[in-house]
């Protein structure tokens, strides 16, 4: 089962938009995946409109289990596990809590054997916070959305400073980066172009850098106001196109320990044929 966090100490980066077209995209190529939303903001709710009963906060707490708290089917193969402002209180909640940095993988150590997901896509917390330490302790691989300014530069490389500590506190624990992504990357742009040296430069982002990373796309967001996925508003928008490149790099990345081989290459092109309807059983904002 593959294990992945999107992740960057600056907020505005794209990171919910990567977090769930990289779910989305490996769903839709057949794989079974669960999205969570470990950020109190609740951007990824926001996106897919979702209206949870239960949320992160009460997995987190023991308040509820994963299978009351999992949105089933919000798309074809992808599960969500939501999040609301209520989770801006677990920090202090959690706090006289034993060895509180590993809870959440605690909570999901059965999620293979008992519900069968090939992947996890986490969305972290812009900051350096105990629920992000939990899910890079969760984590096996990191994603870093990084915005075309200096400004992300930095919070790549803070984001690879707690990385770098998480490794040093916790050895025996695998958490590797996957790739450093640029989005909102116009090429005729002069701070484009000063990120990317900048990003190209440092000896630990330059050799994980994905280009040419998520281009500028208006229809990212419609397609975050009509609660959908660029392949479902947009499927022939560049949008579409880059992150498809991105979920084609994950894939290929993680073939020998991905879902299983048959069923991906009989899968459609995600956006061939989008599973747009929500089921259902999926509470939805109206």
């Amino acid at each position: 089962m593959r294990k992945l966090a999107v992740v960057n100490m600056k907020g505005g980066v794209g990171k919910t938009t990567t977090a769930i077209h990289l779910a989305a995209g490996l769903a839709g190529r057949g794989a079974r995946v669960l999205l969570i939303d470990a950020d109190p903001q609740g951007n990824v709710g926001h996106t897919l409109g979702l209206r949870p009963e239960r949320t992160f906060e009460d997995l987190m707490m023991g308040d509820a289990a994963f299978d009351s708290v999992a949105i089933r089917g919000v798309r074809q193969g992808l599960d969500v596990v939501a999040s609301t402002p209520a989770a801006f209180a677990l920090e202090r909640r959690l706090a006289g809590e034993t060895q509180r940095e590993t809870i959440l993988s605690r909570r999901l150590r059965n999620l293979r054997s008992e519900h069968g997901y090939d992947a996890v896509v986490v969305d972290c917390s812009p900051a350096m916070n105990l629920l992000t330490f939990n899910a890079l302790l969760f984590a096996e691989e990191i994603v870093v959305p990084v915005g075309m300014d200096l400004m992300a530069v930095i919070g790549a490389r803070q984001t690879l400073n707690g990385v770098a500590q998480v490794r040093e506190l916790w050895p025996e624990r695998r958490l590797e980066l996957l790739a450093v992504l640029p989005t909102f990357v116009h090429s005729g742009n002069h701070a484009t172009r000063a990120t990317l040296d900048a990003l190209t430069g440092d000896r630990d982002i330059g050799p994980r850098l994905l280009l040419p990373g998520i281009r500028q796309c208006i229809d990212l967001n419609y397609a975050t106001a009509s609660h959908q996925t660029v392949w479902e508003y947009a499927p022939k928008s560049r949008a579409a196109a880059d992150y498809g490149k991105l979920v084609d790099f994950v894939e290929d990345s993680g073939a020998s320990s991905g879902y299983a081989t048959q069923e991906r290459l009989a899968a459609p092109p995600f956006g061939a044929s989008p599973a747009i309807a929500t089921p259902a059983e999926v509470q939805t904002e109206v």
